[in-house]
């Protein structure tokens, strides 16, 4: 077993537990956190799994704007249930 194996594999299991965090948290801005984590450590397997491509888009996309929409969708219905 090489070491990228051992770290794909601690990956995977880092993977599974903020998943099931990003499902169960009972605050909407703690699982938008917790999905923006997932989609980092999944821009981590890509690069361990050789495929950069795939890894920049994951970061640029599913990191960045996703995780932005979702917190300006959030703060704009918490201002929305305020006035």
């Amino acid at each position: 077993m090489t070491l990228t194996d051992i770290i794909m594999a601690v990956v995977s299991v880092l993977l599974l537990g903020i998943a099931y965090l990003a499902i169960s948290s009972k605050k909407l801005i703690k699982g938008v956190i917790f999905l923006s984590a997932l989609s980092m450590l999944s821009v981590v397997s890509y690069v361990l799994m050789k495929a950069p491509d795939v890894a920049l888009t994951e970061a640029v996309i599913g990191s960045g704007m996703v995780t932005a929409l979702f917190v300006f969708t959030l703060l704009s219905i918490e201002k929305g249930e305020a006035k």
